[in-house]
């Protein structure tokens, strides 16, 4: 196994890091970002916390590619704001369009490069969807049309036996937005994409355990980690 550690956007104010780590066995490319909205800070722990463990060794690929970016927003993260525009509006709507924004090019060209099976989006927001069904916080969201659907629903089910409290507990929500990473990823990449939410009324502790355990569940359910 190896960890490449790589700048996406080079050279320009948007330079963020990046992580490939690859198996050297033939399997799934798996592709997570976090940090898309620079006020969701456990979504991108989660991330660098996976991305950390792998480089550690405290974690082995078992086949395939995992590509990270742990922190795609970092000029909008230093000011703990959501971000003008919201990146998660400018990526691509149908085949042969561009990204509306440097960043969300730049992430858009690495998922063109690598054409991941699977991809996961993390993110946080407000209010637990337990307690109301407008919200979507502590939820995974997925396309009515998407291949990771029977995954994703075992995996909120894993999650919610470990989870005492009901009005923590996940659930999952069919929504469609253009312009999102997770309609790019599937519709134009075919990739079984989620987007992960946690709530901000939770612990920030527990809060990343909770992304990074999701995440994990996908790894496994991917065949990727034992």
């Amino acid at each position: 196994m190896s960890v490449e550690k790589h700048m996406l956007a080079a050279g320009t104010p948007y330079a963020t890091p990046y992580y490939v780590i690859s198996s050297g066995i033939p399997g799934p490319v798996f592709m997570i970002i976090s940090g898309v909205h620079g006020n969701e800070p456990a979504s991108s722990r989660a991330a660098q916390g996976i991305a950390s463990r792998f480089s550690r060794g405290d974690m082995a690929l078992r086949a395939g590619r995992l590509i990270i970016v742990p922190l795609v927003n970092q000029n909008a993260r230093r000011k703990g704001v959501r971000g003008k525009p919201d990146l998660n509006r400018t990526f691509p709507r149908r085949p042969g369009a561009e990204a509306k924004h440097p960043l969300s090019a730049a992430v858009w060209q690495l998922a063109l490069r690598y054409k991941p099976s699977w991809a996961l989006d993390l993110h946080e927001a407000n209010g637990l969807s337990q307690l109301n069904p407008k919200r979507v916080g502590q939820s995974l969201l997925i396309s009515p049309a998407s291949r990771a659907e029977g995954v994703a629903k075992q995996i909120v089910k894993r999650m919610n036996l470990n989870i005492p409290k009901q009005a923590y507990r996940f659930n999952m929500r069919y929504r469609e937005r253009a312009g999102t990473s997770r309609m790019a990823f599937q519709r134009l990449l075919g990739a079984r994409a989620v987007t992960v939410e946690t709530c901000w009324s939770l612990d920030y502790a527990l809060r990343v355990r909770l992304q990074s355990e999701i995440v994990c569940h996908f790894l496994r359910a991917a065949g990727m980690i034992s």
